[in-house]
């Protein structure tokens, strides 16, 4: 009678443990405030994880305050932080190809953007995560344009001898090729740069444009609307081990609150363009819009320009670019 009571507490006990090594905390770093749409995608990830109840908790360290914006791959993929949202060219010193991912003209607009993401191309980006234990589990890209202090900017030709910001070493080729000239600085600048005349015309992303008021400074905005240059992929990432050695339930919970998370990063970027657009009519300035033409134009000197750099800097860039390329 003692001996079955005892074998009775012992499993009540091993049942106990069991249940406590499979709940986890897992920590979630990303350089952006809480009203930031990468903020909202890593949050509804954490709050339908929380809702499925499977002994899972996601803390999000947002603005930097867990890891600086470009040291954040690093660790996630020795496992010292189980996930992250960031654009994945930050990364691009570890993994050269990653710098695919913030290239002019290889995305036209967000529909193109999600063929991409499931394209093989995006397999083979993925598979080199692989190599460094990281895995996706959200998409994302978020769009830009143009800006001209007194002029459009809709085609190369428009740039040519103008003091010019872009969003990336990438852009920064294709834009000198064209005749620009370059000044480098991080979007937060743009403004006082507008303003004392040391730019002309910038290059970044529709919230920045909106975020740091650009529409006070400018004549002319470009948006990514139906053809667009600038497209950044961003997504939100996860260690491989840590999500190995989670239950099948703790995966299967992360996998659909991902997807309901990707679904509204798709819909809510798009409506971010259309809100730029808005906000820099309300403030009187004039709206442009790139035309196929155009966009094809400026590829054309990225080809000469920053993609001949990657495929020259990248052991399988020319496979690799074609494979982008290859997505209509």
């Amino acid at each position: 009678m003692t001996s079955i009571f005892k074998t009775a507490v012992a499993a009540t006990a091993l049942m106990a443990l069991s249940s406590t090594a499979w709940a986890a905390e897992l920590r979630l770093s990303h350089q952006w405030s809480n009203s930031d749409i990468r903020h909202n995608v890593a949050q509804i990830v954490a709050d339908e994880v929380a809702a499925a109840d499977v002994d899972l908790d996601i803390r999000i360290f947002g603005s930097e305050s867990l890891f600086k914006a470009r040291e954040q791959y690093q660790p996630l993929s020795r496992g010292q932080l189980d996930m992250a949202v960031l654009p994945l060219s930050y990364a691009g010193g570890q993994q050269p190809a990653y710098n695919l991912t913030l290239m002019p003209g290889l995305v036209k607009n967000h529909d193109h953007a999600t063929r991409l993401s499931n394209s093989p191309f995006m397999e083979a980006i993925e598979a080199k995560m692989a190599e460094d234990d990281v895995m996706v589990l959200v998409h994302g890209y978020l769009a830009g344009g143009f800006v001209g202090k007194d002029t459009c900017i809709t085609k190369p030709e428009d740039v040519s001898g103008l003091q010019t910001r872009a969003a990336g070493k990438a852009f920064e080729q294709m834009l000198a090729g064209a005749g620009a000239s370059i000044a480098s600085m991080s979007s937060s600048e743009i403004y006082n740069a507008m303003q004392t005349g040391v730019l002309s015309a910038a290059n970044t992303s529709s919230s920045s444009f909106v975020s740091y008021r650009i529409y006070e400074q400018v004549a002319c905005y470009t948006p990514p609307g139906e053809y667009a240059l600038w497209f950044m992929y961003q997504p939100l990432l996860m260690n491989k081990s840590t999500f190995d050695g989670l239950t099948p339930e703790q995966q299967q919970a992360l996998m659909d609150a991902s997807a309901k998370a990707e679904a509204y990063y798709v819909e809510e970027a798009k409506k971010e363009d259309a809100d730029s657009v808005q906000a820099f009519k309300d403030a009187g300035v004039e709206i442009a819009q790139m035309s196929q033409a155009d966009f094809d134009a400026w590829r054309a000197v990225a080809a000469e320009t920053s993609y001949k750099d990657f495929v020259a800097s990248v052991s399988d860039g020319q496979e690799l670019l074609d494979m982008a390329l290859a997505v209509e």
